[in-house]
């Protein structure tokens, strides 16, 4: 059983979904990637409810949210004003936090700000800082054929990204870094009218490859060692948040660990869908029961 409803937050209303509402293990609430996605390729992790409460939402601008036209809204500060809201309004006064790419990102801030009651963080996929993202991308572009990567660097330089040359490169690129399985799944590319990328161009920019949006000099690396609670990163051996950054990010965080999942890329939780539910699900209820 689950119920679903409308949250009001700063900017309109999002969407939520909450699974097994009675069940007494600490809640856990899914931040999904972006910016401007939503929480539909991570309907998978509702699995994660056989234990406890889970709660995916769709954050403002994308999915089932409202989508108002206010570009002011689109930054970190009101994401994270967001988080807490959706909190208060559904009691969440203990909660596990997970969140994926962009997730970790606003996951980051959000436990920045010292809110209480955060039981532990998941950094799946993690991006914590803009410029050491982009410093990763340039490396596994090196690792694509020569044209491929001639083809991103000239469309980013000239501003053609919006090409089909372009579009057909990071096809390229998203096969060897987001996701390897194949065929892609079917059900994932029923999903892309969600997205907004209005949302994802002004925080981001319009490559994956180069941040000009407001996130460009977003890096919390200088103030992970005040993540104290139990904190897991879990990242594909082929993903483009990689294991050695990934490590790097670990070894900044007091009270951590890593996962690598050997056989993924950038979603683990669909490429390896049940060694993620597996790895995911015993560190939750780990912290749960070192209480």
């Amino acid at each position: 059983m689950h119920e679903e409803g409308y949250i009001e937050v700063p900017g309109g209303k999002v969407w939520y979904q909450l699974h097994n509402k009675q069940a007494e293990g600490t809640p856990l609430i899914i931040l999904h990637g972006g910016p401007g996605s939503s929480c539909y390729t991570l309907q998978g992790l509702k699995e994660l409810a056989v234990d406890r409460p889970v709660i995916l939402y769709d954050q403002l601008g994308c999915g089932r949210s409202d989508r108002p036209t206010d570009p002011s809204l689109w930054n970190i500060d009101r994401f994270v004003q967001e988080l807490a809201d959706i909190r208060k309004a559904l009691n969440l006064e203990e909660v596990h936090i997970l969140g994926h790419s962009w997730g970790t990102t606003l996951a980051a801030a959000y436990c920045l700000t010292k809110p209480k009651g955060v039981k532990s963080v998941v950094f799946s996929s993690s991006c914590l800082s803009a410029p050491l993202w982009e410093q990763d991308q340039r490396r596994n572009l090196k690792k694509l054929p020569k044209e491929i990567q001639e083809i991103i660097i000239r469309s980013e330089q000239n501003g053609t990204t919006d090409t089909q040359e372009y579009k057909d490169a990071t096809l390229v690129f998203n096969q060897h870094f987001v996701c390897r399985l194949d065929p892609y799944p079917e059900h994932l590319k029923q999903g892309a009218h969600l997205k907004n990328p209005e949302v994802y161009n002004i925080m981001w920019g319009p490559s994956e490859f180069t941040v000009t949006g407001n996130l460009k000099t977003f890096d919390c690396t200088s103030q992970l060692h005040e993540i104290t609670c139990p904190t897991l990163y879990a990242c594909g051996r082929y993903d483009e948040a990689t294991p050695e950054t990934t490590a790097y990010y670990s070894s900044l965080t007091p009270n951590s660990r890593v996962h690598v999942f050997e056989n993924s890329a950038h979603m683990p939780y669909i490429e390896d869908e049940a060694e993620y539910l597996h790895v995911v699900g015993d560190f939750l209820t780990t912290v749960d029961c070192d209480r």
